[in-house]
């Protein structure tokens, strides 16, 4: 717990309904629980390709689709939420390329929907990497093992995000 930043503060620890629910008795014990939750995570692992190639082939259809000017207005919100899917998804089950790339991705979505001007190259460079990482010499990689394209990446976020 941190010290009040000034000597009137005063800090109220909270229990919540999780915690409270965690510590009640019959519950599953937390090593088991995590064995489990490890268990589970690996049995998804196989599935994840398939997932990721449909994924990916909506993402493709909504950049097409914008990129022909034919895409729904709500687009840049169905692809910021397949954006993070993906991310939550590879962050999970441990690919953490594809997890940073989309990550990255996330950033000019929210960005664009935020107001911000809506950048189609920054958008199908990130796509670019995404399919580029779903390949078998990338899939296992970690972003600091490819510092080249995480580097390119923040630029390009940085360059349209401000």
């Amino acid at each position: 717990m941190t010290k009040p930043e000034s000597p009137d503060a005063r800090i109220f620890p909270v229990d919540t309904r999780f915690q409270k629910m965690a510590r009640r008795k019959g519950g599953v014990p937390r090593d088991k629980a995590i064995r489990e939750a490890q268990a589970k995570v690996e049995e998804a692992k196989p599935q994840f390709d398939e997932w990721l190639d449909g994924a990916l082939a909506e993402f493709a259809a909504l950049i097409g689709s914008a990129q022909a000017g034919t895409a729904e207005p709500g687009w840049i919100a169905d692809a910021n939420s397949h954006s993070r899917q993906l991310r939550d998804s590879a962050a999970i089950l441990g690919f953490e390329l594809i997890a940073f790339i989309a990550g990255s991705l996330c950033e000019i979505l929210d960005s664009i929907e935020a107001g911000g001007e809506c950048n189609m190259a920054s958008i199908a460079c990130h796509f670019d990497a995404l399919m580029l990482a779903r390949k078998a010499g990338y899939r296992h990689l970690r972003p600091e093992q490819v510092p080249e394209l995480t580097k390119g990446l923040h630029r390009v976020v940085k360059r349209v995000t401000v």
